[in-house]
């Protein structure tokens, strides 16, 4: 009940927050594009581009981080799994070497 309750929360946390820095990016866009000098357009341009990118990203790397932290596990994996995926190096050299021979 808990998982469900924090993850429901954290949806509508990344969803408002994505919302909340497009409307700044649009605010700001609007705001920018109204500047008359070009050196100062250009300088405005940079800092919302800036802005944008730490907004958003700020915003993705939240959700992932509190979805890691509600259904993530506390156990740390064990060294001796049976995940395919978790081969050695020598473990890898040694079953392409029985598969076909070795690459000269």
């Amino acid at each position: 009940m808990k998982t469900i309750l924090a993850s429901i929360f954290t949806t509508v946390l990344i969803v408002a927050m994505t919302l909340g820095a497009m409307f700044l990016l649009v605010r700001a866009t609007v705001y920018v594009t109204s500047l008359e000098s070009p050196l100062h357009r250009a300088t405005a341009m940079g800092a919302e581009l800036l802005l944008g990118v730490i907004l958003l990203l700020g915003t993705t790397w939240l959700a992932t981080h509190l979805a890691v932290r509600i259904f993530g596990t506390d156990e740390a994996p064990s060294a001796g799994s049976s995940d395919p995926l978790s081969k050695t190096p020598s473990a890898a050299s040694s079953s392409a070497s029985t598969s076909g021979g070795s690459v000269v």
